[in-house]
């Protein structure tokens, strides 16, 4: 893949992004730089919100100045390399360390790309910064922390992700492809449901972790339905009396992974890269939801993950699927979540 922006900027998103990165290889060279500079703008907010180590108003206090900075607001970037020295990920240590060259890769692009960009990280970070607020520094061993409701959990996956697919959607219109105006708001609607697919696949797959940390993203009311309160879920024993909700929330992702490959078919058939771009995910998702509809995502000694090897398998297979007529609804179906299939 050729130079996005500078040799350090691609290093760093190649670092930081196991599966984000090869889906950007797709992406047409019009918009490849914006999208994958936005990620990194967003992962150093994400880093700073994540830091396991801390006290949480000063996470804040970066996070709100990092985003003043990007944002244009203010020309002080906080200092990062204490926060750097303490990341247990040496990629995004990294990152840190490498701030003000991720915000000064906004000006590479014109005016409105960068309005979009910092829309989008502007929400983001409005997520961030409600995570730290309802959470606190995700530090191991302390009380447990939920979700109140599904609304609540809606709107976390919007804030975070649900706006990524707005972005995506914009620059897509704005670079890439024409659409009458009356399809639109159903195009953006759908972009929004991909985007929230892929959060939901982070929260129901990244559980064990996150409660290891205090924060449970599987909302209160609905446990107690289920009589189970977050602490319940550390216990691998408890996965019979939580699988009930847990599958309801993994039918919810594979319809909003539905709707993403509604998405798909709304782009132009021309439009070869955006769609491989597009499918990939998509592909990631649905076997995602598979392994975890057979594991116990309670057992955080058995980490569920879609393997380096099958993302390679899924890279060779789009080019052939994307060229044979039907071959597209042949590899998503095939590869699609059976309890939710035809």
């Amino acid at each position: 893949m050729s130079v996005l922006i500078n040799e350090k900027i691609d290093n760093l998103l190649k670092s930081t992004s196991r599966s984000f990165y090869p889906t950007l290889k797709y992406l047409p060279k019009k918009v490849r730089g914006q999208i994958g500079l936005l990620y990194l703008l967003a992962r150093v907010a994400d880093t700073i919100a994540d830091s396991k180590h801390g006290e949480t108003e000063e996470l804040l206090r970066i996070l709100r100045n990092y985003n003043d900075v990007a944002q244009g607001n203010s020309s002080t970037l906080p200092e990062f390399s204490e926060l750097a020295e303490i990341q247990d990920n040496p990629n995004e240590a990294e990152l840190l360390k490498n701030v003000k060259d991720v915000i000064d890769g906004l000006q590479v692009y014109d005016e409105s790309d960068q309005e979009r960009m910092l829309e989008c990280l502007n929400i983001i970070v409005g997520g961030q910064i409600l995570d730290l607020e309802r959470f606190g520094t995700a530090k191991e061993g302390g009380s447990i922390s939920a979700l109140k409701n599904n609304q609540e959990m809606d709107d976390y996956t919007y804030r975070v992700a649900g706006c990524v697919g707005v972005f995506w959607t914009k620059m897509s219109l704005a670079h890439l492809i024409s659409m009458p105006t009356e399809k639109q708001d159903d195009f953006f609607e759908k972009g929004i449901r991909f985007g929230k697919a892929l959060q939901m696949i982070n929260i129901l797959r990244d559980i064990p972790e996150d409660l290891r940390f205090g924060r449970c993203y599987i909302p209160l009311e609905e446990l107690a339905k289920h009589n189970l309160q977050p602490k319940d879920l550390l216990n691998p024993n408890n996965i019979d009396k939580f699988r009930p909700l847990y599958d309801e929330y993994l039918d919810l992702t594979n319809e909003h992974l539905d709707e993403a490959v509604e998405y798909i078919k709304m782009l132009p058939e021309t439009q070869f890269r955006l769609k491989a771009s597009c499918m990939l995910p998509v592909l990631i998702g649905q076997r995602t939801v598979s392994l975890l509809r057979e594991g116990n995502i309670l057992d955080s000694s058995d980490r569920i993950k879609v393997t380096r090897d099958e993302i390679k398998s899924y890279a060779r297979k789009l080019p052939r699927a994307l060229l044979i007529p039907g071959g597209v609804k042949r590899l998503l179906e095939k590869n699609k979540d059976g309890r939710n299939g035809p």
